[in-house]
């Protein structure tokens, strides 16, 4: 039985809610949509921001065979089924729709890439992480990414009431105002929820929404709020200097399918951001169990985490380059590009040298470099 989400799901761009940076008129997606552009793309954002949705509008309207895989569950076989597939002699092309595209490994990825540089399968991947560190440099080169954003407050609603109006069900405004708050801009999460609270209530209230919310089935959703809660009560465990509660909710991350590389990137910025200077060889640490996460995978790189979260938790802390770091940005927003000061400006030209440039340069000189506006400002502290 087809879920709510694929039910109501728009079969093209003028019913489609959002990304208006991509779809809207004369932006890239839709014009690659009408001028019916052959080309593989990578969709990079968050979860139930209308990935899977696109991907079908794109391949519905260049009139290709569409296949949809998932990287958690595929493998090589499945692509060489698809390139071996008989379909191509109705002269369509092949749109492959990726599903978390980072979870294929490098060799998957290796052996995906001859198939999309010739031509045989446009690549359409969807990734909740950053492409540059999960896709290959080849593959990516060869894919445009569009980067999507969660729906606002306003798009929620408007999502919502096109599920109230296609599956006939009433909200009323607080059960609304409530479902857009819970989301935080996942549509999917949403609709699961109104679907599971009407299969469960009958009625949709926000009582009834909370009460379906503490379901198994909907606790850990990687964009609902125990992900996030989760997320920070780790973080947070290793702020305190706790290795027992931080490996507790490492384990709960792991046991609800949490991808173990989501959690070592957590920790490779947490050595800088918390430890920092207090004890340099963190970062080395964390990075060491980010390298061994990607390169063994589940199950064995659970001990790799475990090693890595209890040296965390028991190392030293220090924010002080992490608040410098902040404190440098905001005065980068505040005042601009102030002028740098002439004596540390690089003379290339002899017109440079002429104005200046690098006159009076000492290597080690005591004096305050920074532009004249914010002589003497101290970030590191």
């Amino acid at each position: 039985m087809e879920s709510l989400a694929v039910k109501i799901r728009p079969t093209n761009l003028d019913n489609f809610v959002g990304q208006k940076h991509l779809v809207g008129e004369g932006k890239p997606l839709r014009i690659a949509v009408e001028k019916k552009h052959l080309f593989s793309f990578i969709l990079w954002g968050p979860p139930g921001v209308g990935k899977t949705t696109l991907a079908r509008i794109y391949a519905k309207a260049i009139n290709a065979d569409f296949y949809e895989l998932s990287a958690v569950s595929a493998g090589k076989d499945d692509i060489r089924k698809i390139v071996a597939s008989e379909k191509e002699k109705n002269g369509k092309v092949k749109v492959l729709f990726l599903d978390e595209i980072h979870r294929f490994n490098k060799s998957q990825q290796d052996f995906l890439l001859p198939h999309v540089e010739s031509g045989e399968i446009l690549l359409v991947g969807a990734t909740t992480e950053n492409p540059s560190f999960e896709v290959i440099a080849p593959l990516l080169s060869r894919c445009r990414v569009f980067v999507l954003n969660d729906f606002s407050s306003e798009e929620m609603g408007m999502i919502i009431d096109r599920t109230k109006k296609e599956a006939k069900i009433k909200i009323d405004n607080d059960s609304k105002e409530w479902l857009i708050a819970m989301a935080n801009g996942d549509a999917r999460q949403a609709i699961l929820l109104l679907e599971a609270t009407m299969g469960l209530y009958g009625k949709i209230s926000v009582e009834n929404l909370k009460q379906a919310l503490q379901s198994k089935f909907l606790r850990y959703d990687k964009a609902g709020e125990e992900h996030y809660n989760t997320i920070s009560a780790f973080i947070k465990s290793m702020r305190a200097g706790q290795p027992d509660a931080a490996l507790y909710y490492m384990c709960r991350m792991i046991d609800a399918g949490e991808d173990p590389k989501f959690i070592a990137r957590r920790m490779v910025v947490f050595a800088s951001e918390d430890i920092g200077l207090a004890q340099p060889t963190a970062l080395v640490v964390a990075n060491a169990v980010f390298r061994a996460v990607e390169m063994i995978g589940l199950p064995e790189c659970a001990e790799n985490l475990a090693h890595g979260v209890v040296y965390l938790s028991q190392a030293k802390k220090d924010r002080s380059a992490y608040n410098a770091y902040l404190e440098a940005m905001a005065d980068v927003k505040t005042y601009g590009n102030l002028p740098i000061p002439l004596k540390i400006r690089n003379p290339v030209t002899k017109l440079m040298k002429d104005l200046d440039y690098g006159k009076g340069y000492e290597k080690y000189t005591k004096e305050d470099l920074l532009p004249d506006k914010l002589k003497n400002k101290k970030y590191l502290k």
